[in-house]
């Protein structure tokens, strides 16, 4: 998503915000961000305009931050809002910029770590679903023989 240009005259805000060592310039989010973005975060606004609006917003404003300190996928937003993203590349399609610009790929939406205290530790959160999903599957294949 670009932004509009500003009211004074030949001048134009630039088209992307830095995250991080990345140069966003397009948010593009999927189909499985969508569903979790309605099921986890908000039952109102569920489209992909709105979504992005709201993701571009708190990119301009600063409100999204690595999760990790070294990590590149999980990312928070206003410290809350856990997302897991990727970036491609992305060529400009005008050399007003000779800085490399990427896309960010929302992948999926965790959830809020206000109403899921599980998400304050993301490492134990996914060791304990390997584990309860590894004794689901222990259970289940007790129950066949």
């Amino acid at each position: 998503m670009r932004d509009r240009t500003i009211d004074r005259l030949n001048s134009c805000e630039p088209f992307y915000v830095a995250l991080g060592d990345k140069n966003v310039a397009d948010i593009v989010i999927t189909n499985h961000a969508r569903i979790r973005w309605a099921d986890r975060v908000e039952s109102q606004k569920t489209g992909f305009d709105d979504i992005c609006d709201f993701l571009w917003d708190r990119l301009k404003a600063g409100n999204i931050k690595s999760y990790y300190k070294n990590g590149e996928d999980v990312y928070l937003v206003e410290d809350d809002l856990v997302m897991v993203a990727e970036f491609t590349g992305w060529e400009s399609s005008s050399g007003i910029s000779n800085r490399q610009l990427h896309r960010m790929v929302i992948v999926t939406f965790l959830g809020r770590m206000s109403e899921t205290i599980e998400l304050r530790d993301l490492k134990s959160y996914y060791s304990w679903l390997r584990h309860s999903r590894r004794m689901t599957l222990i259970k289940n294949s007790r129950k066949r023989r």
